[in-house]
């Protein structure tokens, strides 16, 4: 039996007739009956019932027919599997990630990409979740990890892939740093109505965050320190120059020495997601990359 039997047969039982058939398949109709015949003299079976008006399946034809469509079927999956791979295998793939990313491991996911796709050209770029999607917009960027903030616009796709906490930095030697006698006990959002805080510019997902808890504290947050990264906020705070709220990620990262307090009552992060852009068309490339990524996920 041979493929192209069953695509003639197929092909005869779709648009009813030898002519259609063999004008569909830009062959003669003389290589469309032969093929049929031998198809049915290996078969032991009549396929169609043939009469010089019409051409109709028989039962034979009837159930052959549906096993034939899955067989193209599967065929043409397989087809589409490959050519998905070989796009893969020579694709580019631009991912951004800002500085907070929960409990997720991106460079053991983005390490475990490379070796299972080492032809693929994959870059990464760093910014604050606002800015990455605006280059998920541009199409500039591929794929973004980072913070799924409840505002989350419908244009764009996120999947889950990991946890976030917020916690309360202080300088080494503050007075709300850690003590034996606090015992890690939580600290009252309460308490910090009269300190300076460090914190990102207003509309940033961090400033809603600290805002948020402060009005439910009944207290309007001073702000004296803006800087641009959590990274730099770190570093203000270590200097001595105010406290802030940071995502748990940000503070136990390798930087300047800060005291680390759990909050009462603890401030909710949002989930961190792998997002795309619903419109933008993922490459074979960027399809395998975000499959990796949320294969990876300590929560899905």
């Amino acid at each position: 039996m041979e493929l192209r039997q069953l695509t003639y047969f197929e092909a005869v039982a779709r648009l009813g007739g030898f002519t259609r058939a063999a004008e569909h398949l830009h062959v003669a109709q003389s290589a469309v009956s032969a093929q049929i015949r031998a198809l049915e003299a290996e078969l032991g079976a009549e396929l169609f019932t043939r009469t010089t008006r019409r051409v109709a399946l028989t039962d034979a034809g009837e159930l052959f027919l549906a096993r034939c469509r899955r067989a193209l079927d599967e065929l043409d999956g397989a087809r589409h599997d490959l050519a998905d791979l070989a796009a893969v295998l020579t694709g580019r793939v631009t991912l951004g990630a800002t500085a907070v990313v929960g409990g997720f491991d991106l460079p053991r996911a983005l390490s475990c990409f490379h070796s299972r796709y080492p032809g693929v050209s994959l870059s990464l770029r760093s910014g604050l979740i606002a800015e990455l999607l605006a280059e998920l917009d541009a199409g500039t960027v591929d794929l973004v990890v980072g913070p799924v903030h409840a505002d989350l616009p419908s244009r764009f796709s996120a999947r889950p892939i990991a946890r976030e906490h917020v916690v309360l930095i202080v300088p080494p030697g503050h007075r709300l740093a850690h003590s034996a006698s606090a015992q890690g006990a939580p600290l009252a959002v309460a308490d910090l109505r009269d300190e300076p805080f460090v914190c990102l510019p207003a509309g940033s997902g961090l400033r809603a965050i600290l805002d948020d808890a402060a009005r439910k504290a009944g207290f309007e947050p001073r702000v004296p320190f803006e800087t641009a990264t959590p990274a730099s906020i770190r570093e203000l705070v270590a200097a001595g120059l105010g406290v802030a709220v940071l995502a748990r990620t940000a503070a136990r990262s390798p930087g300047p020495a800060v005291s680390i307090r759990r909050l009462s009552p603890a401030q909710p992060h949002p989930g961190i997601g792998v997002i795309h852009h619903r419109d933008h068309r993922l490459s074979a490339a960027a399809r395998s990359c975000r499959r990796q990524l949320i294969e990876l996920a300590p929560v899905t």
